[in-house]
C-alpha cells in the first residue's frame, strides 16, 4: 500500500471515530449536549432529546459511509459540521479554547476531502476518487 493511501485510510478512521464517538453519545443523550440544544433553539427537553437522537443517527450514517465510501459530499458535512459542533462551544458560553481545541474535527474531513481531490462537476461530489476530477 503506498503512503498516499496509507493517508487516507488514517483519515478515514479519524473522521468515522469522530462521527462514531458523537454519534454514540448524541444516542445516548447526552445532558451536556441536550441543554446547548435548548439554548441555541430554544425548543424544551424532550424535542432536544429527540433532535439530538437524530443528529446521532446521522452522525453513524455519516461514519458508516467515510469508512465504506468517502463520498465527497459526506466529507463536506463532515467539514461543516465538525466546525459548527466545535464552534458551538464558544457560543454557548465555553472556553474559546474549546473551539480550537476540535479543528481536528472538521481539519481531519476537510483533509481527505482534498486528498481524494476537490470536486469540479455536481457528479464529481457524489464520487470518491481522483481520477474523476
Amino acid at each position: 500500500m503506498n503512503t498516499n493511501k496509507i493517508t487516507e485510510w488514517v483519515l478515514r478512521i479519524a473522521v468515522a471515530g469522530e462521527f462514531i464517538g458523537h454519534g454514540m453519545f448524541a444516542l445516548q443523550g447526552k445532558a451536556q449536549w441536550v441543554g446547548w440544544i435548548e439554548k441555541m433553539t430554544g425548543v424544551g427537553n424532550g424535542l432536544a432529546v429527540q433532535f439530538l437522537f437524530l443528529i446521532g443517527i446521522f452522525d453513524l450514517i455519516i461514519a458508516f459511509i467515510i469508512l465504506v465510501r468517502p463520498i465527497r459530499i459526506a466529507l463536506l458535512w463532515a467539514t461543516f459540521w465538525g466546525f459548527w459542533t466545535a464552534l458551538v462551544r464558544p457560543l454557548v458560553g465555553e472556553s474559546f479554547w474549546d473551539f480550537i481545541e476540535r479543528f481536528a474535527n472538521w481539519g481531519a474531513p476537510l483533509a481527505l476531502l482534498l486528498t481524494l481531490g476537490w470536486p469540479k462537476t455536481i457528479k464529481d461530489w457524489l464520487s470518491v476518487r481522483k481520477e474523476n476530477v
